[in-house]
């Protein structure tokens, strides 16, 4: 602003909370257009992530997949990047806490990426998290907003 009007040269900016907020809402209208096949999600409070039963959509191959890739390494703790077929890497981001309390409690999760890439190439969204103890696994493809149980 200069002097209480709009610059218009000034970049447009959203709030980071305004972008959470849409990705939730953008996962919702999806949920919504699949109709039948989504299970309605258990939610422990408004700022919590939603938590499905299943996973239905096209993404949830792909998840299952890295989840294959994942336990041919035997699912390592250590974060870091680990050798993926075709040349590419897939990094391995060590101990989820659950700290807002989302997956089923008093467990040991770990996170993985989904999608492999070049050796130190910027991370995406997409993660699985593996209960360690019982093999569970939940696919998150917006960064722990939402979780479905592969």
């Amino acid at each position: 602003m200069i002097g209480g009007t709009v610059d218009p040269s000034a970049p447009l900016t959203r709030p980071r909370r305004l972008v959470g907020t849409f990705a939730l809402l953008a996962a919702m209208v999806a949920a919504a257009l699949l109709g039948p096949t989504v299970v309605a999600p258990t939610m422990t409070d408004s700022a919590s992530a939603a938590v499905y039963n299943s996973c239905t959509m096209a993404r949830c191959a792909d998840a299952r997949a890295a989840h294959s890739g994942w336990a041919a390494k035997g699912f390592p703790t250590s974060r870091g990047w680990y050798a993926w077929s075709g040349g590419l890497y897939n990094f391995a981001g060590g101990r989820f806490y659950n700290r807002e309390g989302q997956l089923p409690a008093n467990a040991t999760y770990h996170e993985y990426d989904v999608y492999p890439r070049a050796y130190g190439a910027s991370r995406d969204a997409y993660r699985i998290v593996v209960n360690k103890s019982t093999g569970k696994t939940w696919f998150s493809p917006d960064h722990y907003a939402n979780f479905y149980l592969l």
